[in-house]
């Protein structure tokens, strides 16, 4: 990682700076990336002031470093948040639901007993992220700022009706998980702003489904839906469907939902899901699958969701 070789004790300290926290890369050709400043932030006010002007925030790394090593992206400045205190958690909600800090590790969300018992769907759409390595690394918080359309935790965090919470330099704001997605790879978030932690509502009441298509183990999806539904066996009250991999941030699939709310919980609903789900998606083409091909996979993946969320209602 960047983060751990610019700490090094073997770093020329003629180009760090004068605060243990940063340091320099000047030297052209040391690294891939362009040359920036690295600041180590302890504390989350620490993380703010240093995102002034053009920087970026550091998590788990899995995303950015990419991009920086192909000089996509090129930062003035490169802010570590993993020293910051009080993200890395998973906590309990009075209510039922969960509070999960922006620097909790995907594989964290595999071996958590409350994300177990209260939010399995969560645990079930980390367990196809990447390989072992990259969910050690990995953070939840990473992956909704990154915005991925293909990424599984927005889609199973989207269908969980998640809220994030979003610290700036003049106090924190919620907002709906679906108002942070604004494209491809872009969000809501201002330039100053750092996502701290998640908020998911009670769900221990809901059955639950996830299902994807990708082309080996660890890749990214070519398609693929995550189901929420609640209800009992005369009527399901409740739905929420998501479609990642089909348009250009995970999107509900509406006209699905409306299809089935309000039905007996039967096999049927799931048949009922699947004619409607790829209405409310706008796949596009490219050298993995076509537009016709992802809309198919959406129709045939949010059938096998649903009948698998039916299946876990509770009796």
């Amino acid at each position: 990682m960047i983060a751990q070789a610019l700490e090094s004790p073997h770093l020329d300290p003629r180009r760090r700076g004068r605060d243990a926290g940063h340091a320099v890369v000047q030297r052209a050709g040391a690294l891939k990336p362009a040359p920036f400043e690295y600041v180590r932030a302890r504390s989350l006010d620490e993380a703010l002031a240093a995102l002034d002007g053009d920087g970026k925030i550091l998590a788990g790394g899995q995303s950015l470093v990419p991009l920086l090593n192909m000089r996509l992206v090129r930062p003035a400045r490169l802010v570590d948040i993993n020293a910051v205190p009080g993200l890395d958690a998973v906590r309990a909600r009075p209510d039922g639901g969960l509070d999960v800090g922006a620097l909790v590790r995907h594989t964290d969300l595999l071996t958590s007993p409350l994300v177990q018992a209260r939010a399995p769907l969560l645990a079930a759409a980390a367990a196809h992220v990447g390989h072992r390595a990259i969910r050690n690394r990995g953070t939840v918080g990473g992956s909704l700022a990154h915005a991925d359309p293909a990424a599984e935790l927005p889609a199973a965090l989207l269908a969980l009706d998640a809220g994030v919470v979003v610290a700036g330099r003049t106090g924190h704001r919620r907002l709906p998980l679906a108002e942070l997605f604004v494209g491809l790879l872009t969000t809501s978030l201002a330039p100053d702003e750092i996502l701290t932690g998640i908020e998911i509502p009670e769900a221990r009441a809901d059955g639950w489904g996830f299902a994807e298509l990708a082309r080996r183990a660890g890749d990214f999806a070519i398609a693929g839906v995550a189901a929420v539904v609640r209800g009992g066996p005369d009527r399901c009250t409740r739905a929420r469907l998501v479609a990642f991999g089909a348009d250009d941030r995970p999107v509900r699939l509406r006209a699905a939902e409306d299809a089935i709310v309000g039905r007996a919980a039967s096999a049927e609903l799931a048949a009922r899901a699947a004619a409607e789900a790829p209405r409310d998606c706008r796949p596009s083409s490219d050298v993995h699958a076509s537009a016709e091909y992802r809309a198919h996979l959406v129709r045939v993946l949010a059938e096998d969701a649903v009948r698998d969320a039916v299946g876990r209602l509770p009796a």
